[in-house]
């Protein structure tokens, strides 16, 4: 016989994924809204004011700071540094931690190169170096660091129990994706509708990709405690 205690797991379970499908279904409108905007060239002056804007505050000591955030978002950065997590994962033997990783990066480059190549829009000229070849909408910088730094904060979040714990790892993710985005604004290489696009893309891949290991964990949790369900 069925116990309880378990609806209200079910009712949690199902009120997240309604979230994440909000979620998701409003950032892919969005971003479909932002990219018709973008190609049919409206967004040229809220680009343009945002840009001087932040270029208006530029020093060397930030620029300095800048160039490490943009760093932190870049693709040696999170390869690397997604080496050492997947590693880390197999020591402690959480395989499925970094399989969801690696799906989750491998969906991050097919996104960028595929509408990077649908929209074609080229680059502004950079404040600071040499705008890089290749195509600015979305960000990869800020689509890549939404999406790495996320999944790692849904993975690391889910697993702890610690509430205030779990508000400080999120917060942590959210700030330093959010000085990834500006700071590619900040460096010029960047129109801030890029920034934006990219991480409403990333909204969409990592909500659907934390969901799914949500489920996982719930039904790994179920099974382990059988008691949970059973009376």
């Amino acid at each position: 016989m069925f116990n309880r205690k378990n609806k209200p797991d079910k009712i949690t379970l199902g009120i997240l994924l309604l979230s994440a499908l909000l979620i998701a279904v409003g950032a892919l409108f969005l971003f479909g809204r932002l990219a018709e905007e973008v190609m049919e060239g409206d967004t040229k002056q809220f680009d343009s004011v945002v840009r001087g804007a932040v270029h208006a505050h530029a020093t060397p000591v930030l620029t300095s700071a800048m160039r490490v955030f943009s760093f932190l978002g870049s693709v040696p950065w999170t390869a690397a540094f997604g080496l050492l997590v997947v590693c880390a994962c197999f020591y402690f033997r959480r395989p499925r931690i970094a399989a969801f990783l690696g799906i989750t990066m491998a969906g991050v480059a097919t996104l960028d190169y595929v509408l990077k190549l649908a929209f074609h829009r080229p680059r502004p000229i950079a404040f600071y170096g040499v705008s890089p070849t290749s195509y600015s909408f979305p960000s990869g910088h800020a689509l890549g660091s939404f999406c790495f730094y996320g999944i790692l904060a849904a993975v690391l979040s889910g697993r702890m129990r610690a509430g205030k714990l779990k508000f400080f790892i999120w917060v942590a993710a959210a700030l330093l994706v959010g000085m990834i985005g500006l700071s590619r604004i900040y460096l010029g290489v960047h129109y801030p509708s890029d920034v934006i696009a990219g991480y409403l893309a990333g909204a969409v891949w990592v909500t659907a990709v934390a969901v799914v290991d949500q489920i996982l964990l719930d039904r790994r949790e179920k099974k382990n405690n059988p008691t949970k369900i059973l009376e």
